[in-house]
Order: C-alpha cells, then structure tokens, then sequence
C-alpha cells in the first residue's frame, strides 16, 4: 500500500471529481483511478461507488477514508519532527535565574534536552530586575523568577511553574519544637543562617519577624545557597529556605511550616517579539507544559 493512493483516496472525497482530484494531486485521471483500484485490490474490498462518474464511497471505503486522514497526518507531523530535529537538533539558549531557583533550573534544563539533545545552556544568576533587563536587551532568551515582579504593561510572555512555599529547616542536631508548626518567637531563638537581604526571599522573612515583633539571630547572611546548605546540614545553622532551595539531601533536615509569609508565584518569562527564532519557539513549547506545583509543597 502506498502513501500516495491514501492521498487520492482524500483528493478524491474532498473534490467529488476525478479529474479535479488528479489536477489537485499532480497525477492524470488514468492514474488516480488506477491507484485507487490498486489500494482497493490490496485491501479486498471495494471503496468507491462507481459508475460514469464518482458515486461517492462505499461503507468501507469511508472507514478507509478515516485510517486514510490519520495516516497522511501522522505522515506530516514526522516530516515536521524530522525537520525540527534537523534543523534545531542543538543550539543555544542563555537563561536568567534568581538564587531561589537553583535547585529547579536542572528540571528545566532536562526537560528541554529531551527534545533538543545537543542544546547548549547557559545559566547567569541574577536578581529579577536585572533578568528583565537582560531579557530586554536580547542578552539571554529566557528568565526563571517571581511572575508578580514583571510589569504587567510589559512585553513579557509568562507561564507560572510552581507557588513558592518557605519552610524552616534545620540538623539533626539542632533542637525544634516538636509540633509541624514554628513560630516566629521560637525561631528567632535559633542561630540562623539566612539569604542576604537583598533578596526577595529574605525581604519577606525580615517582615514577618518585624510584624512578629522578633529579633532573629542571624548568625550568617549570604548570595551563595550552598555555603547555607553545608552549615544547615552540619548542624552548625538552620535556615529558612523556598522548598525549591534546599539541598537535594533535604530527606534528612527536620523542617517545619511557617506563618504569614507569601506565597509568590514562580516562572519562567520571555520576551514578545514579532519574529521568534525556531529554538525559542520550541524550548517555550516544552516550557508551557511544566508544572512543578506538586515538586515544591510541603
């Protein structure tokens, strides 16, 4: 059976005509028909209602007709896949990322290798407002950060993977309150190491321990997530942290819920442009179909 008789078959039952099926797939009449009589000797049954004209298709023909459709499309859609896979088999890619999100940029960076294998990324870690900046003036393609920090007249496309939920984590060694709960006026008991308060993260720790009335004690601030992971998980520090922050050993840290802190939205966003090139295409095609919603929760 050949591909080619499945596409009169179609030309045949969109045209109603035999000579306008053939002027529309290339062929002269003789050879549509013959083609259809061949695919109906290959399949033993007979698929059109014939006489002088076309009568049109027989209960099996339209049976065939469907596997016919479904065959031609599938067809196209593996042409398109191998032309994609030839032509955009690799690449590169620049990304933005807050500190925050550190743990997450390795899902993202599998997920798009899965379908573009030989991908090139490169990853700059920065504040938000600077990934927009960058994004801007064309200096990476794609950011990872809070959604409700982009301006909403902006020319940003967005798509939300996860709500960020902060938890209170801590060694073996440091003493909790046994409850799934801590306060805020038990943990500023704790030494604590924390992100520097620059961050967005940490901005909305500070409030709840002014709103708390809380002194903390803070006995490290830092930019760098795996300085505070090696002090969390030797005991020495516990930590407040995104669920998308803590170390890939989380399994063995006690950590408890908090309260009162937001729960932003975190994402990736690109830049609208007119013109996108296929890599940016695809890779936010890949992206919109993420959602880590369930990854970061407690």
């Amino acid at each position: 059976m050949f591909l080619r008789q499945l596409s009169y078959l179609i030309a045949l039952d969109k045209y109603r005509h035999f000579s306008r099926a053939a002027e529309h797939c290339g062929v002269s009449q003789p050879a549509l028909s013959a083609g259809i009589r061949q695919l109906e000797s290959e399949l033993g049954i007979t698929i059109i209602n014939r006489n002088r004209r076309f009568n049109g298709l027989t209960e099996e023909g339209q049976r065939v007709l469907a596997w016919a459709r479904q065959t031609v499309s599938d067809l196209s859609n593996l042409r398109q896949e191998a032309a994609f896979a030839q032509d955009v088999a690799g690449g590169s890619i620049a990304i933005g990322i807050m500190p925050p999100t550190m743990q997450v940029i390795p899902l993202l960076i599998e997920s798009l290798r899965a379908s573009i294998p030989a991908l090139h990324v490169s990853i700059t870690v920065c504040s938000s407002a600077e990934i927009l900046h960058q994004l801007r003036e064309h200096q990476i393609q794609l950011g990872l950060m809070y959604l409700d920090q982009i301006p909403s007249e902006g020319p940003f496309d967005t798509h939300a993977l996860y709500q960020e939920q902060h938890v209170l984590a801590a060694g073996e060694g440091i003493t909790l309150p046994h409850t799934r709960h801590c306060s805020w006026e038990a943990i500023g008991q704790l030494p604590l190491g924390l992100l520097n308060p620059q961050m967005r993260s940490r901005q909305f720790i500070d409030a709840a321990f002014r709103e708390a009335g809380v002194r903390p004690h803070i006995m490290l601030e830092t930019n760098a997530l795996e300085l505070l992971h090696t002090e969390v998980l030797a005991s020495r520090l516990a930590t407040i942290l995104p669920v998308a922050a803590l170390p890939e050993r989380s399994s063995i840290l006690q950590t408890r819920l908090l309260e009162n802190l937001p729960t932003p939205d975190v994402g990736v966003v690109r830049l609208q442009q007119t013109i996108m090139p296929t890599l940016s295409m695809r890779a936010w095609e890949i992206l919109q179909k993420l959602d880590f919603h369930h990854s970061y929760s407690i």
